[in-house]
């Protein structure tokens, strides 16, 4: 992996996923010794987990203007 003329580097899928790296997640990089190590700024909130944090980076995003009994009718079956 290099780094790129503004210091960038990709974090591999595999970190992402294992820290719940999601877009606009802030992290801290540290010195330990010679190695750059990275973690999460802050540790997630009770019953946030990645599941949850989707969620919110979604919610108010719909352009979608169906009510709920509308898209549940696109789900099921015409012959019900």
């Amino acid at each position: 992996m290099k780094i790129t003329s503004k210091g960038q580097v990709t974090i591999p899928i595999h970190i992402r996923e294992r820290l719940a790296l999601l877009p606009h997640t802030d992290v801290v990089f540290e010195l330990r010794d010679e190695a750059a190590c990275i973690r999460r700024a802050d540790a997630p909130r009770a019953g946030a987990g990645r599941g949850r944090q989707l969620v919110e980076r979604l919610r108010g995003r719909a352009s979608v203007t169906m009510t709920t009994d509308q898209i549940l009718a696109l789900t099921r079956d015409a012959d019900d």
